[in-house]
Order: structure tokens, then C-alpha cells, then sequence
């Protein structure tokens, strides 16, 4: 019995050495990983110890530890609690941090002399009396729902600076001076953190919800690009493996957005202007375009549960009679939403999405009237719902697609993002297109298309078609 205990215990300690190699690669493997999905994560975590180092040096430097004394230590402090990944978090919470400690350093220095006045008897009644309707008061408005967004972390200092400070005042006579010590200390830390945020590779909350409105765009796009033809597909298709279809799942990101986006909005209105963001930018809006995002993403949700089901519940007699209408309309659809992401993204407003939109309306229109038309009467209910069903959510996908250009559009002109004009139509193009695919004319042809740019020069048609095919275009 003892041998194999023995036995036990040797194997477990022999195989120690290998499962705490592996445990340290899988860290390892975990924190590249980490780094290289975000490498704002890495300057992050040097800004903020480049920053505690720099306020470090109020205690380690004697001359200004003459002046703060332990005090300097709220500035280490300081840093560590209000230094945050964006510009706009760490400019909230330090003006959050500065402005409670100023008020309620003053308010607390007032608590404090007008609680001296009831003498030693009458001063600690009043102190906590004071103390107790600050508290209440200070925490009660914390549950509105604006000023907890903005103002909560703020709220916290008020209550307690001005506990600290009317309370310590009762036992220490030089309030006033140690009210000054937190004051300038917090003031050192908060203005650290500004300025190694701003100055050091600064990483902007404005910035990231542009881009994650343009990205969740986008992926609804992906979808509704491929829905079509995963859904309609045919016998050999079926075949296909699920890693082809992984862009189909990109949406589901965008369903759980909402936090995301009302956070990085609060943190952007703390933001100064930078680069094409003015401090005025109009960040509801974003709000609005990001919410309309997401209930085109629940719609796409449904219809991806459709897709799932689509080989079992769906008659192929109906599936014919429904294919051209709902794979156009699909299609197009997603044209418009990543045609849309593109301007977006790039700040800039073009009708690019416009033609996708008609073409969108059009089909919707068709698959109205073969919807509405006689063409189920001889075939069971049961199989007609599921295509029903289908149809009818992609209508909806198409009047949520029509209110998100119109957002982005609205948008657009609040922000005064930049016009870009077409300089050949869509009809125009589709022309040209033609032309270098007629066979009839074995000497037209079109390997390539040159636009020469000319700064205030007005569009004009297609000039200098040469024997080589090559087509310019001044514009």
C-alpha cells in the first residue's frame, strides 16, 4: 500500500516540471495574444508607469517632500485611480476629481468653522449633522441616470473630501492647510495624467466609436451580401464547410454594442478637438445611428436562425419562386450598408449607397407582389410560412437599412463631413462597362481606365478614346 502511494506521489512529482511548462506557455501564448489583438494595451501600460514614476519623484525628491510631507502620496494616488485607456475617461475622471476635492475642500473648511462657532459641546453635533445631509444628498443624486454617467465618480470624491476634511478638522486645528496639501497634490496627479494621455500616443473614445459604428456597419453588410446565396443555395452547396461561413457571424457583436457605445459617447464629450473631431462633434447622433445599427442586427439575427433551419422547413417550389426577388433585394441591401461604412468611415458624404438603396426598393416591391399574389393558393400553408417569413423580415431589413442612411446622411451634415461628388454616374459607368464588353467591335478595347485629377476643373464626359482602348477622364 505504501509502495504505491509512493509510486503516486513520483509520478505526480516527475510531471510537475512538464505541466508547469506548459501552464507558463499557455500565459505566454495568452498575453501575445492579448497585446497583438490590441497594441494600444502595451503603451497604455507604460504610460501609466511612466506617470506614477513622474509624480513618484514628490516623495523621493527631499526639497518636495519639505513641501507636501505625506501629502505627496495622494498624488501616486491620484494617478493611479483616474488614469484610464482613452483621453476622454482620464480628462473626466481627473476634472471629475479636481473640482469635488476644490468644492468640497471648501465646503468642508465652511462645515468646519461654522461648527467652531456652537463650541466644544455643539461642534461634533453639527459636523455630523453636516455630514449626514452631504452624504444623503450627494448620494441620492447619484441615481439619476445623466448624472451618473458623467458625474458619479465626482459625487464619490465630494463625499469623501468633505467627510475627511470636516471630520480631521475637529481633531486637527490646521484644516485650512490640509485641505491646500490634498488640493495641490490632487491637482499634480490629475494634470500628470492629462498630459502624458495627450502627449503620449493618445488614444481617443471619439475616435474608437467612429470606427466601431463603421466596423458593426459593415458586418451587417458581410451578412446580408452572402445571405442570399448560403440560403438559396443548391444541393452541391450544401456541402460547404461551416469555416466558409464564419463572415455570416459577425453580426452577433453588434447585438451586444449598446454598453460600448453610450461609454465611449460619455468619454468623447470630455475630449478636446483633434484631428476632424471638433469639441462640439455631435456624439448623440452617433448614438442614434449605432442604435438603429443594432435593430437591423436583431432582424439579421432572425434571419440567421431562418438559415439554419432553411433545408428542412422550406419547400423547393418556393424557394424558386422567391430566389431572384429575395437574393437581390439581400444583396443589394448589403452593397448599401457596406457603401455606406466606407463614407463613413472615411468622414466623408457620397450618394455611393443610393443606387444599392433603389435597387433594394425594387426588389422589395417585386417580392411585395409575388408575396400578395395567387401563386401559394395550391400549395400547404405549412411551407409557405417559413418563406413568408423570410421575405417579410427582409422587407424589414430594407426600411432599417433606408433609416440608417437617412441617420448617417443627418449625421453627415451636423459633423460637416466632407462632400465628395460622383464624377460619372452610375448609369454612365454601367455604359462604359458595356462598351468594353462588346464583341462586336474587335478593335474597342478596355484593359484599364485612367482618371487624371486637376484641382477646380468641372466634370466632363469621356474624351481622347485612342486605339490602344485606354479611356480618360478629366475631372
Amino acid at each position: 500500500m505504501g509502495s504505491a502511494s509512493n509510486e503516486k506521489m513520483g509520478s505526480l512529482l516527475a510531471g510537475l516540471p512538464a505541466r508547469f511548462t506548459a501552464k507558463v506557455c499557455e500565459i505566454a501564448s495568452r498575453t501575445k495574444k492579448l497585446g497583438q489583438d490590441d497594441p494600444r494595451r502595451i503603451t497604455h501600460s507604460l504610460k501609466v508607469g511612466f506617470a506614477i514614476t513622474l509624480v513618484s519623484l514628490f516623495y523621493y525628491y527631499q526639497p518636495l517632500y519639505d513641501s507636501f510631507g505625506a501629502s505627496a502620496m495622494w498624488a501616486v494616488v491620484t494617478v493611479i485611480l483616474v488614469f484610464e485607456f482613452s483621453v476622454g475617461a482620464t480628462l473626466g475622471k481627473g476634472l471629475n476629481r479636481g473640482l469635488a476635492t476644490l468644492v468640497a475642500g471648501a465646503l468642508g473648511i465652511g462645515a468646519h468653522h461654522l461648527a467652531s462657532l456652537f463650541g466644544h459641546i455643539g461642534e461634533p453635533i453639527l459636523l455630523g449633522v453636516f455630514v449626514f445631509l452631504q452624504a444623503a444628498t450627494s448620494t441620492f443624486i447619484r441615481f439619476f441616470p445623466k448624472i451618473k454617467a458623467r458625474y458619479d465618480y465626482g459625487l464619490l470624491i465630494f463625499i469623501l473630501t468633505f467627510s475627511l476634511i470636516s471630520v480631521s478638522g475637529f481633531r486637527d486645528d490646521e484644516v485650512l492647510e490640509l485641505a491646500h496639501k490634498r488640493l495641490s497634490t490632487i491637482f499634480i496627479g490629475c494634470s500628470a495624467c492629462v498630459i502624458v494621455t495627450i502627449l503620449v500616443f493618445p488614444v481617443w473614445a471619439g475616435e474608437d466609436l467612429h470606427n466601431l459604428i463603421a466596423s458593426n456597419t459593415e458586418k451587417l453588410g458581410d451578412f446580408l451580401e452572402g445571405f442570399g446565396s448560403q440560403y438559396f443555395r443548391t444541393l452541391e452547396d450544401s456541402a460547404e464547410s461551416k469555416d466558409d461561413k464564419a463572415f455570416l457571424l459577425g453580426y452577433k457583436s453588434v447585438l451586444n454594442s449598446k454598453c460600448s457605445e453610450e461609454s465611449l459617447a460619455n468619454f468623447a464629450r470630455w475630449e478636446p478637438g483633434h484631428g476632424r473631431f471638433s469639441f462640439r462633434h455631435p456624439w448623440t447622433q452617433y448614438l442614434k445611428v449605432g442604435a438603429l445599427v443594432r435593430q437591423c442586427a436583431y432582424r439579421i439575427e432572425a434571419l440567421h436562425g431562418r438559415l439554419i433551419t432553411a433545408d428542412t422547413q422550406v419547400s423547393p417550389v418556393i424557394l424558386n419562386r422567391i430566389e431572384e426577388s429575395c437574393t437581390k433585394l439581400s444583396l443589394e441591401t448589403g452593397k448599401a450598408l457596406k457603401a455606406l461604412a466606407s463614407d463613413f468611415r472615411t468622414m466623408t458624404k457620397s450618394t455611393s449607397a443610393d443606387p444599392h438603396i433603389a435597387n433594394a426598393k425594387a426588389a422589395a416591391k417585386s417580392l411585395k407582389s409575388l408575396l400578395k399574389s395567387g401563386l401559394w393558393e395550391d400549395i400547404d400553408l405549412l411551407e409557405v410560412v417559413p418563406a413568408a417569413t423570410v421575405g417579410s423580415l427582409l422587407l424589414d431589413v430594407v426600411n432599417c437599412t433606408e433609416k440608417i442612411v437617412e441617420s448617417v446622411y443627418e449625421l453627415g451634415s451636423l459633423a460637416n463631413f466632407e462632400t465628395v461628388e460622383a464624377t460619372v454616374s452610375p448609369e454612365k459607368s454601367h455604359e462604359l462597362e458595356n462598351i468594353c464588353s462588346d464583341k462586336q467591335n474587335p478593335k474597342m478595347d478596355c484593359p484599364h481606365v485612367i482618371i487624371s485629377i486637376a484641382d477646380e476643373s468641372p466634370p466632363v464626359l469621356p474624351v481622347n478614346i485612342g486605339k490602344t482602348g485606354q479611356q480618360v477622364h478629366e475631372v
